[in-house]
């Protein structure tokens, strides 16, 4: 059964926050000493981070900082989920406007909701938030993928998948949306604070059909568990928001795991890496964009619409990769298919989608 793209929207909070405002937040905040304000403002350099967008004012992070000074680690848990209840759903429900509108479908067409999130629970949640919204049937029915990271739109796509197989005339809504700058890092982590320079918040959807038209059809997905890599990358739920942490060693083992999986992946398609037009690649960071470069032989310009969309907004976490695709859709006079949907999340895992 073929899953085709027929519609995708993606949404941005109207707030923005600047590299020099989030330096300027971290080094008040976070850092205790001038070596640390020095190694910071690399980072802060290196990011391959212009801009980002927020759902609340920056400034707030100095309110948060302040809560709970004895743990020094700013607001809690509660506080970061309340405030998710309350912008996430609408930030989901216009990335989906979008998307129906470009399938031209109404919402009383939509059989299956796919809903996915790794920066904030509450339930009910985004997906009634929708059922409402958007007037979709009660009978609709719900999968919520939560806490697979960066890649979660990918798990997302093989739901879609899966759900179109099973329910041949089903019409499925899919919307990632992630509010990353909740979990703003508020004390010293070398292998932490990264995150305050590169994450930020966003929403995209998709409208999937079981037909061979629209944007593009989505062939296979393929999943890989790279050895020895469990404390590479991990995304926990902690007393003051979620900690992620990410290890130096993160593009080393891309480096060298990457392309057996995909040649031998692709391979099963008959397609070789230079039969793949666009690689929309997550844009985990400027080393981790660096180190698929190289593991898959690209030219420096193949992987420059994932910069782009680092550089402007930031890694909004699982909705990025479908801003990517966005942007070379709306430019593409012509087909460059097939294309390749690559993320990394913790574990540390490859997920893919092949789209022809």
């Amino acid at each position: 059964m073929n899953c085709a793209i027929v519609g995708l929207g993606t949404a941005l909070p109207r707030l923005t926050i600047s590299q020099q405002e989030s330096l300027t937040l971290t080094q008040d905040v976070v850092c205790e000493d001038e070596r640390q304000r020095r190694l910071v403002a690399v980072l802060y350099r290196r990011s391959g981070v212009r801009n980002r967008h927020i759902v609340v004012p920056w400034q707030t992070g100095y309110e948060w900082s302040r809560m709970n000074p004895e743990s020094g680690r700013g607001a809690g848990t509660a506080l970061r989920m309340q405030t998710f209840a309350q912008h996430a759903p609408p930030l989901a429900e216009s990335a989906c406007r979008q998307a129906l509108e470009q399938a031209g479908a109404g919402g009383g067409e939509i059989t299956h909701l796919v809903t996915i999130s790794c920066t904030g629970f509450v339930s009910p949640g985004i997906d009634a938030h929708l059922i409402d919204a958007l007037d979709l049937p009660p009978t609709v029915e719900r999968v919520q993928v939560g806490f697979m990271g960066c890649h979660g739109a990918i798990n997302g796509i093989r739901v879609a998948q899966g759900l179109l197989a099973a329910n041949p005339g089903a019409t499925v809504l899919l919307c990632a949306v992630e509010l990353c700058s909740l979990h703003y890092r508020m004390n010293w982590d070398e292998e932490a604070i990264v995150g305050n320079a590169l994450f930020a918040d966003g929403a995209a959807a998709l409208v999937l059909r079981g037909s061979e038209g629209g944007h593009a059809v989505v062939r296979d997905t393929a999943s890989c568990w790279i050895p020895d890599s469990a404390e590479q990358m991990s995304w926990q739920v902690g007393d003051h928001g979620f900690d992620m942490r990410l290890s130096a060693e993160i593009p080393g083992s891309i480096e060298q795991h990457l392309a057996p999986f995909i040649e031998r992946w692709i391979g099963e398609h008959g397609l070789s890496l230079s039969d793949v037009g666009d690689w929309i690649v997550h844009p985990g960071g400027p080393k981790i964009l660096d180190a698929a470069e190289h593991a898959l032989a690209l030219s420096s310009d193949r992987l420059e619409p994932s910069r782009e969309v680092l550089r402007e907004c930031g890694n909004m976490s699982s909705p990025t990769v479908l801003f990517i695709l966005q942007r070379l859709l709306d430019r593409s006079s012509e087909s460059k298919r097939p294309r390749v949907i690559l993320g990394f999340g913790p574990g540390l895992v490859a997920e893919a989608v092949l789209l022809m």
